[in-house]
């Protein structure tokens, strides 16, 4: 067999990372990269962060490799093109161009997509999307001439909007569908904790509600609630979610749930076949459960485990997954698995901290040990509880030192 033939669907931090890692191990093999946009590897959280929205950065700095970088390392890059089908008993992958390209070895990085809003009035101008680069240049330019700015949902995304138009100077009313914010994945207080930082910085929320029609000309002109209320505005903002792009490979015989299902070792149900990034739903040895978490230190770290793992190495994938996010004055941090247990889970959830203290965690146990927490202005407890699930630490006997605010959680970890 000649050099192998590594086809990587996906050009962000994921499966750059696995080509990088990948060119490491095999100096002479193949390896494409398809990306769906038309753009090299750039950073994807920069376009919603103050900083480089109020251009207090040069823009060149969004750009993570320079186009020489694909030449040195012989990797290349279609940009601009999607995969529409693959053919595993052949090999191959079909693109929107009827491009067919074969593969040894395949990496399935394909992120995801926003969710797009379906309502009357929701492709007028003017109401946008915070996922890529094309999106930025639409509403960075936005906010300098609107004056009345809506944020649509209740998540990572909405919050960092309502930072950005507050920033930009613009009225803001947050609406969201919930009785809080971040529900379910948060409870009521760690929820409030972050509508009330919202609201000090100026931002009008408006709960239980949703939008059922935007008006206006070609541009929008303003809102419409399920109960009827107006909201003017000149700029809206969706974050209603988000979806991984699989219906391609719903024919290819690959199991796929929300995301590409995959082991421990980041690989898919059929041979040559890996995942990592946002679209991976893989087996977490750390939880022993089936796990999807996307951020963007998770992605990378799963495409150089991929990455390895396709060149010929064999590792698991073994990693306490991270996100945070701050502005307004309070900070958010997930810890490994915070999916809201169920009630036949066998979790149960501890609470530190408390609304009247500005902070609270929430603490899920599985069995004997914490396999996730939410944290709201608690960075403190971070680096003890990585370690605490990291290291699979029986709390079984801790559980009213967990809950006690004043206890440092190192104290937990054993000596």
């Amino acid at each position: 067999m000649g050099e192998t033939r590594y086809l990587i669907i996906g050009g962000g931090i994921s499966g750059t990372t696995a080509a990088d890692t990948i060119r490491q191990q095999d100096a002479g093999g193949e390896i494409t990269i398809v990306s769906g946009e038309p753009y090299r590897l750039y950073s994807r959280i920069m376009i919603s962060k103050p900083h480089y929205f109020l251009g207090k950065v040069p823009p060149e700095q969004i750009w993570l490799k320079k186009e020489a970088w694909y030449t040195d390392k012989n990797i290349k890059l279609i940009a601009g093109k999607t995969a529409v089908k693959l053919e595993p008993n052949a090999k191959t992958v079909t693109l929107n161009d009827d491009t067919v390209l074969p593969y040894d070895k395949l990496l399935l990085a394909v992120g995801i997509c926003a969710r797009r809003w379906s309502a009357p009035g929701a492709d007028k101008k003017g109401i946008h999307y915070v996922r890529t680069l094309e999106d930025f240049q639409g509403y960075q330019p936005a906010s300098k001439t609107a004056k009345q700015g809506v944020v649509i949902g209740g998540g990572a995304i909405g919050f960092e909007m309502c930072e950005l138009m507050r920033l930009a100077g613009l009225d803001t009313t947050l609406v969201i569908r919930e009785p809080h914010y971040w529900d379910p994945v948060l409870d009521q207080t760690s929820g409030r904790l972050i509508e009330a930082a919202l609201e000090r910085g100026g931002v009008k929320i408006i709960r239980g509600q949703y939008v059922t029609e935007a008006y206006g000309g070609d541009s929008v002109e303003g809102l419409v609630l399920q109960d009827g209320r107006r909201l003017p505005c000149q700029m809206v903002s969706v974050g209603i979610g988000g979806f991984c792009p699989l219906d391609w490979l719903k024919d290819s015989g690959l199991k796929v749930n929300r995301g590409v299902v995959a082991n421990e070792y980041l690989e898919a149900s059929l041979p040559d076949i890996w995942t990592a990034g946002d679209a991976a739903e893989y087996f977490d040895p750390i939880y022993e459960e089936q796990l999807q978490f996307g951020s963007w230190s998770n992605a990378q770290n799963q495409g150089k485990v991929a990455g390895s793992n396709m060149a010929g190495q064999k590792q698991p994938y073994r990693l306490v997954t991270f996100y945070a996010v701050s502005g307004l004055g309070v900070s958010i941090a997930f810890i490994g698995n915070v999916n809201p247990p169920a009630p036949d889970s066998g979790k149960q959830v501890v609470s530190r901290g408390s609304f009247e203290l500005n902070n609270h965690g929430r603490y899920i146990i599985k069995g004997s040990r914490i396999v996730g927490a939410t944290l709201i202005n608690r960075t403190v407890d971070v680096g003890p509880l990585t370690k605490l699930i990291e290291q699979r630490v029986d709390v079984s006997g801790k559980l009213q030192e967990l809950a006690d605010p004043k206890i440092d959680l190192k104290t937990l970890l054993p000596a």
